[in-house]
């Protein structure tokens, strides 16, 4: 409405400007008065722009996800799936879906119950963990496409299906500080061979005895460590820093890796699989909710690459911002939500 009144201003000045033009006066607010002799078209043109004015901000717009059945979508307890579950969130809300957000949904058995009672109608999972700990598929995937194909066809033969990958892929990988990477010529994690009886490697402690960790890496490509440090997370930097480890196990989209001062080795043989997220949803609320709920959706996906990802994760986890802010923010940026109006607007 403050819009709208601004608008009737404007045109009621530029109506007085004519009318003095013409030698003609105003007089009141909001009106025009007419002397005998005079036209009265003026004040009939007043009249008409005010009551477009009126109608233009009293005109009302369904949103696509009016009426649609009331819906939960999750997210996992990690900073990364919070920041998920709210750009997912605030985007289907801003369509107009009765979306509630639940977070730290629990390990996979109990988020696939859930899709199955339809307690939980999306969350975003990872397209490994999909096809590794959900699926069951043990086969090393050489291209994105075969690793979501094949969790496809499980997850369509479960009542369920996975939307638009994200071009970003968070999995583990190998890092070096810069300085080391040059000095020693390393730029893949086969070239860890030549420093391999000097070599600390870092990382989290369950790593060194996975089946998709240091075991997989070391029979893959025969870089054996002179020893393995056990670090907590986000800790692998400092010790790169420091020189108590010399490679460090780190994951893709950590914000570090922003600053370029840590370079990820190659993985040729890409031992740490696909790391896309693929939003998970039953086909029976993509039924119900319809095809804009799963266009919003991916139209946030699409947005997320690795860059971008690293960005906001830094807002977080650097910089103890709110999920919720951030992901307002990014989707008013990018035109997803509408932007905040001017201050003192």
């Amino acid at each position: 409405m403050r819009g709208a009144r601004s608008a009737v201003a404007r045109l009621g000045l530029a109506v007085g400007v004519g009318l003095a033009a013409l030698g003609l006066t105003s007089c009141g607010s909001g009106s025009t008065a007419a002397t005998a002799g005079e036209s009265s078209t003026p004040s009939v043109s007043t009249t008409t722009v005010t009551t477009t004015a009126t109608t233009t901000a009293t005109t009302t717009i369904t949103l696509p996800g009016v009426g649609k059945p009331p819906v939960t979508i999750g997210d996992e307890n990690l900073p990364e799936q919070f920041l998920l579950g709210q750009l997912y969130y605030q985007a289907l809300k801003s369509q107009g879906f009765q979306v509630t957000l639940n977070q730290s949904i629990g390990p996979p058995q109990v988020v696939m119950q859930a899709l199955a009672t339809g307690q939980l109608a999306m969350y975003p999972e990872y397209l490994n963990t999909w096809d590794q700990q959900v699926a069951g598929l043990k086969d090393q995937f050489r291209t994105r496409a075969t690793a979501y194909a094949a969790g496809q066809r499980y997850a369509l033969k479960h009542g369920l299906e996975l939307l638009d990958p994200t071009p970003f892929s968070d999995t583990n990988a190998i890092a070096v500080a810069f300085d080391y990477a040059v000095e020693n010529q390393v730029q893949s994690i086969s070239d860890l061979i030549k420093v391999s009886p000097q070599l600390t490697l870092g990382g989290p402690p369950q790593f060194q005895q996975s089946a998709t960790g240091l075991p997989l890496v070391e029979d893959t490509y025969g870089m054996v460590p002179a020893g393995f440090k056990p670090l907590e997370i986000g800790a692998q930097y400092q010790a790169l820093d420091q020189g108590s480890v010399q490679a460090a196990v780190v994951n893709t989209t950590d914000p570090q890796l922003l600053s370029g001062s840590y370079p990820l080795l190659h993985d040729p043989a890409n031992v740490f699989s696909w790391g896309n997220v693929v939003p998970v949803a039953s086909t029976q609320a993509l039924d119900a909710e319809g095809p804009v709920f799963i266009d919003t959706i991916n139209r946030v996906s699409a947005l997320l690459s690795l860059d971008t990802m690293r960005e906001l994760n830094a807002q977080v986890v650097l910089y103890n911002q709110d999920p919720a802010t951030v992901a307002q923010q990014f989707l008013q940026e990018h035109g997803i939500l509408p932007a905040p109006a001017p201050a003192g607007g």
